[in-house]
């Protein structure tokens, strides 16, 4: 009784709670920080773009449905998950996460459970994503300081290849043993053909539109988020009901998003700054270093900022290393990053996986975790609390997978 008490408080007092502690951090920057304004606007305009990306691809991936019928086995689950790892370096994990969640709760009907979703937000929420600047906002900050776009798919492919493997092995395992205890109807459903159906077509082109607008240049202000916004403007209105209706759509899920991520990007930048400004003195030098540190502040806080963080950190440690492969005066953000690949293309690697598959750390790790347990949570899946997820999922199953990686390929 005291978590549903504990649940209900939170649900009635979290925009209070979120708004509040981001408001009072604004308050003493603008107040007490020289330049104070200049930082909380930059950080509003980081906001302004991570939710209208995220809030865009949740409407139009809403208008979306995959028509699915029949119970899924442990083995088709596994098929699902891999094609949804896939699917979010085109079309990112948010996009991904958004078009396939829904259909993948409905294969499972009958039967799903908290591990079905947690190892969805694990493989293709987060570490699906690593491979292109698509796939995770924080990698989509390095494309724009100069990372070649399939550079990441050169060097991180046989890391991405031994996570989601051993991601999916373990998950096969847990679901085979759910599966078998499962009473015969069930497991006669899950034998019958697959039927899938696909609608919302013009979803796709809207969709297509979303990503595209990824890489826009931001000469012109809000240009990017104007043709985002469009989008999903444009997928509100031509959507069938009907098919919003089939899906559950509602902005529940993408409001509790909103509302957490404005106090999370105002309350993490007196750590941040902390980091940028004292960074040095923490020792991090090597890759394995930068790997778990990236990761660690990741799961706590936001991978975007994090990884923008660590990514000018590397950058000082390279050049300390070698100063003299780094263009003295009149250096560019390209040239800077091209001879940061050129000496240290380790750093680079264990920032960018330590952004991306250390997001699943946590719920607020990444934008589409939160948004996935709303939605399972909508649909009737008892979900682990924050802690519980963490204390259950978390550490015994993904950090052990994700040290071990670190090790092997860092």
């Amino acid at each position: 009784l005291a978590p549903h008490r504990l649940r209900k408080l939170w649900e009635r007092w979290y925009p209070a709670v979120a708004i509040g502690l981001g408001g009072l951090v604004a308050f003493w920057y603008l107040v007490f920080e020289p330049h104070g304004g200049a930082e909380v606007l930059g950080v509003l305009r980081e906001y302004g773009a991570f939710i209208t990306l995220i809030g865009a691809l949740y409407v139009v991936a809403a208008g979306v449905h995959v028509g699915v019928s029949g119970s899924a086995t442990p083995g088709e689950n596994v098929r699902y998950l891999l094609i949804g790892a896939l699917l979010a370096n085109f079309i990112g994990t948010t996009g991904a996460s958004m078009v396939l969640v829904r259909p993948y709760l409905r294969m499972n009907a009958g039967r799903v459970a908290a591990h079905h979703v947690v190892f969805f937000i694990f493989i293709v929420s987060n570490c699906g994503g690593a491979l292109t600047p698509i796939g995770d906002p924080p990698l989509f900050l390095g494309y724009l300081r100069g990372v070649p776009f399939f550079w990441l798919m050169e060097h991180v492919f046989a890391a991405w290849t031994f996570v989601i493997a051993a991601l999916l092995a373990v998950f096969w395992v847990i679901d085979r043993r759910a599966f078998r205890k499962q009473p015969a109807k069930v497991k006669e459903l899950a034998k019958q053909p697959d039927l899938a159906r696909f609608a919302g077509w013009i979803n796709v082109a809207f969709m297509a539109v979303v990503v595209g607008a990824v890489f826009i240049p931001g000469d012109i202000p809000w240009l990017r988020e104007g043709v985002m916004l469009a989008a999903a403007g444009l997928s509100l209105r031509f959507t069938p009901r009907i098919i919003h209706e089939i899906n559950a759509f509602t902005f529940g899920p993408i409001r509790e998003v909103a509302v957490l991520f404005f106090g999370i990007f105002l309350t993490m930048m007196p750590a941040l700054e902390y980091v940028a400004e004292h960074g040095k003195e923490f020792g991090v030098r090597e890759p394995m270093q930068f790997y778990v540190a990236t990761g660690v502040l990741s799961a706590a806080l936001d991978n975007a900022p994090t990884y923008a963080t660590f990514f000018g950190l590397a950058t000082v440690a390279a050049r300390e290393t070698a100063p003299a492969a780094f263009p003295a005066e009149g250096e560019s953000r390209a040239e800077i990053t091209a001879a940061l690949l050129r000496t240290s293309p380790a750093l680079v690697m264990a920032v960018s996986l330590g952004a991306v598959f250390f997001g699943a750390m946590t719920y607020i790790g990444n934008g589409p975790n939160f948004m996935v347990k709303a939605i399972a949570e909508e649909a009737g899946v008892k979900m682990p609390s924050f802690f519980g997820y963490v204390a259950r999922f978390a550490l015994p199953v993904l950090l052990p997978i994700l040290l071990i990686v670190g090790w092997i390929f860092l």
